[in-house]
C-alpha cells in the first residue's frame, strides 16, 4: 500500500492497556505460549491455528516474514502485549489486500483474556492510525457471521455492515466459507468511538507520529 506519511507507518502503538508493536523474532517464546494455550478457542476462526502447536523455530521464521514484510511496506502485522510487554495478548495487523487507499484489520486474543475488551481496543486504536497516520479512504474489518463475539467489534466502533461475501474464504479443509464485511470511511471517523481512544503511536526509529 503506498503510504504519503514521509515519516513511515507506525512501528509501535502504545493504548491505555496495551501495546502493539512490529513483532520481533526474540518475541517467539511468548507467542508460542500465546498460540499454544488458544488453539482450541480459535479453532474455529483461524485457518492458520489447524498447523498448531508448531515448533519455536518454525514460529521464528514466522517472526522474521513478518518483520520482513513490515520493513518493505508490504503488510503489518503487530503482537498484542501487556504494558511491560512480558505476556503476548494476542495479534493484530493492517492488511493491504482490500485495494488502493484501504486498509483490512485483523486480529486473535489469547483465551485467557477474551471478555476485557482487548479487540475492541486494539481495533480501535488500528482505525485511528489508519485514518490519521495512514491518511486511507476505507478499513475494513471481515469475520465469520457465526463468529457473534467478533462482529460485535466493528458495530461498537461505528463501522458499517455492507453485507455478506458468500463461500468466500477457504477453510484448513479446502471448504469455503461466508465473512461478513464491516466497513468505515474516511468521512465517518470523526464521529465514531474509535476517534475517541487516547493513543501514541511511533515510527521505526522512536519518534512520536501521534
Amino acid at each position: 500500500m503506498k503510504n504519503d506519511n514521509k515519516r513511515g507507518h507506525a512501528y509501535r502503538i502504545e493504548t491505555q492497556r496495551l501495546v502493539l508493536r512490529c513483532w520481533n523474532p526474540e518475541d517467539a517464546h511468548l507467542l508460542k505460549e500465546a498460540i499454544d494455550a488458544s488453539v482450541e478457542h480459535l479453532k474455529p476462526w483461524m485457518p492458520w491455528v489447524h498447523a498448531e502447536p508448531e515448533e519455536l523455530e518454525v514460529i521464528i521464521v514466522r517472526l522474521r516474514k513478518f518483520r520482513g514484510n513490515f520493513d518493505l511496506d508490504k503488510e503489518y502485522v503487530y503482537g498484542i502485549f501487556d504494558r511491560e510487554e512480558k505476556k503476548v495478548l494476542g495479534g493484530t495487523g493492517f492488511h493491504p489486500r482490500v485495494g488502493d487507499d484501504a486498509l483490512e484489520i485483523g486480529y486473535w486474543i489469547h483465551a485467557d483474556h477474551i471478555n476485557h475488551g482487548l479487540a475492541t481496543e486494539v481495533s480501535a486504536a488500528l482505525t485511528k492510525v489508519a485514518f490519521q497516520i495512514n491518511k486511507v479512504k476505507r478499513v475494513e474489518i471481515q469475520c465469520d457471521p457465526e463468529n457473534i463475539r467478533s462482529a460485535r467489534v466493528p458495530e461498537k466502533l461505528g463501522y458499517v455492515k455492507e453485507g455478506l461475501l458468500r463461500q468466500r474464504v477457504p477453510t484448513h479443509e479446502g471448504e469455503l466459507r461466508d465473512s461478513e464485511i464491516w466497513t468505515m470511511l474516511a468521512d465517518e471517523f470523526a464521529a465514531s468511538t474509535s476517534n475517541e481512544i487516547e493513543i501514541e503511536a511511533f515510527d521505526v526509529v522512536g519518534d512520536k507520529l501521534l
